[in-house]
């Protein structure tokens, strides 16, 4: 259970893969009793969700980081010891954006979240999620996943004062190799 009462509730684990591997699959699923009506991702005064499975990964940041990042990421070092990672996919149970909408963070490019569950109606009963992890990042970045890092699950209410609950089952992850492009590769997609 992720309780939170105008806070937060989070665990977060790191994962340290072999080099050259990287995750595929993603399966949890998550209960949610009732949703919280005043959040909205998109405003950086209200930016709560219920339920939350956050992905961290490694990558270039002097290729993709702007100033704000590395300053976003210097005080994210300066309050958890960590620095704020490359980049951070999350999957969303969001209260009013649909199935599939990708929302950037506020704060910063470097977090995008992913609605995979929407509204109401499937409130009060276990839902259960299965994500293609690299066509997500994909999706989401623009750019192939890099190595991942850490792996935690969130529920917040600290922006509208609400209280929350989330129970989370199990999270699983398939790793297999990375297939990546060879260094100097250009692509050929269209700006």
């Amino acid at each position: 259970l992720a309780h939170s009462v105008g806070g937060n509730s989070s665990l977060r684990k790191a994962v340290e893969l072999p080099p050259g591997w990287g995750p595929q699959r993603l399966r949890f699923s998550w209960f949610v009793p009732r949703l919280n009506e005043a959040a909205d991702l998109r405003d950086s005064d209200i930016d709560d969700a219920v339920a939350r499975v956050v992905l961290g990964f490694d990558g270039d940041r002097a290729a993709r980081f702007t100033v704000r990042d590395h300053l976003i990421s210097e005080l994210a070092q300066l309050v958890t010891g960590e620095p704020l990672p490359y980049a951070t996919l999350i999957y969303v149970w969001d209260n009013r954006y649909p199935v599939g909408m990708v929302i950037a963070n506020p704060h910063t490019t470097r977090i995008r979240q992913l609605v995979v569950e929407s509204g109401p109606s499937h409130l009060g009963r276990w839902v259960d999620i299965e994500r293609d992890v690299q066509a997500d990042f994909r999706m989401a970045f623009d750019e192939p996943a890099g190595p991942l890092r850490s792996l935690g699950i969130l529920s917040d209410a600290n922006n509208t004062g609400a209280t929350v609950d989330a129970w989370y089952g199990p999270v699983t992850l398939t790793t297999a190799p990375l297939v990546m492009p060879p260094p100097g590769a250009v692509s050929t997609k269209a700006p």
